[in-house]
Parts: C-alpha cells; structure tokens; sequence
C-alpha cells in the first residue's frame, strides 16, 4: 500500500512539473530567438554603416595609387596632382572623422590592421624617411592587410586570397614587390 502512495505522489509530481518546465524552456527558448534576431538586425544596419566608412577610409588610397593616366583621364583632375590631393584628404578634418567612426564600429581585425598602416606612415613621416623599394613594399604589405581584413570583415571569413592578391588588380607592379 505505501508503494503505491509513493508511485502517485511521484506522477502527481511529474503532472505538475511537466507543464511548469516545458514553461520556463519555452521563455528560455524565446528570449534567446530575440537576442539572435536583435542580433542580426544590429549586424545588417552596421554593414551598411561600415560599407560607408570603408569607401571614405580608402579614397585617398584609391587616390595615391592610381596611375598617372587614370588620373589625368577625368577631365576635373587634369591640372591637378593626384599626391596633393590624396594626402590633403588624409590629413582633413572629415578623414579624422571617418577614421574615428571606424575605430567605434570596424571589426577589431579591421582597426588594428588600419591602426598599424597608418602607425607605418606615421613612423614614417617622425624619421623623415624618403620612399625606397623596401618601404614601399611594406607599405604595400600593411594596405593589403588592411583590404583584407575589411574583405573579411564584410562576410568573407574564409577567403583563401592574401593581402598581396588584394593588391594585384590596383597597383601594376604588386608582384615585383612581392617578389622581393
């Protein structure tokens, strides 16, 4: 008779705490869909941002290493030196804002690959340095990195190109310095 008794409070137990646990599963299990979907709606407005700042990140760079011909193709640029122009965009107020807005919402990959090219051209410009081969080909090295990492950071994780193949279809001698 007592087993009996037991056996009944255990299935009264179980009737009661079925229902109470599949509950609270069901609240874990909606709180977390939420916090995925917030997630991927934060994600897809940063994309968006980031594709911005990554455009007006790298327009003097587009600027600086265009060929002279390309450069002097578009009639508004005829007349004007391309290195002016560039370096006067790097060092403007609106680049300083740009950098700063990719400092708070670039993926931390693509900040610090930013933040050693332009430690490099700082570093550069503090000992007075004149271009040879070799500075040119770790500037290259440091841009490319940089490109690459903007790459991954738009959903290419798993890219097999290297920063020099990020280089390739821009800068006409990219496989000379590589070679070096």
């Amino acid at each position: 008779m007592e087993e009996t008794n037991w056996i009944q409070y255990l299935s009264a137990i179980g009737s009661v705490a079925t229902p109470v646990l599949v509950l609270i599963l069901t609240g874990v299990g909606w709180k977390y869909r939420q916090s995925m979907e917030r997630k991927i709606k934060i994600e897809e407005k940063l994309r968006d941002d980031r594709i911005d700042i990554y455009n007006k990140i790298l327009e003097p760079f587009i600027i600086l290493l265009m060929t002279e011909a390309a450069w002097n193709s578009d009639k508004k640029n005829r007349g004007k030196n391309k290195n002016d122009i560039g370096g006067a965009l790097v060092l403007s107020l609106d680049y300083r804002k740009v950098s700063f807005k990719l400092s708070l919402i670039g993926s931390d990959s693509v900040v610090l690959a930013f933040n050693e090219l332009f430690q490099y051209f700082y570093n550069q410009a503090d000992a007075g340095a004149t271009a040879d081969e070799e500075k040119t080909r770790q500037m290259l090295i440091l841009l490319g990195n940089f490109l690459l990492e903007i790459r991954k950071s738009m959903g290419n994780e798993t890219t097999k190109i290297d920063s020099w193949g990020m280089l390739e279809w821009f800068i006409t001698d990219a496989r000379k310095y590589r070679e070096d």
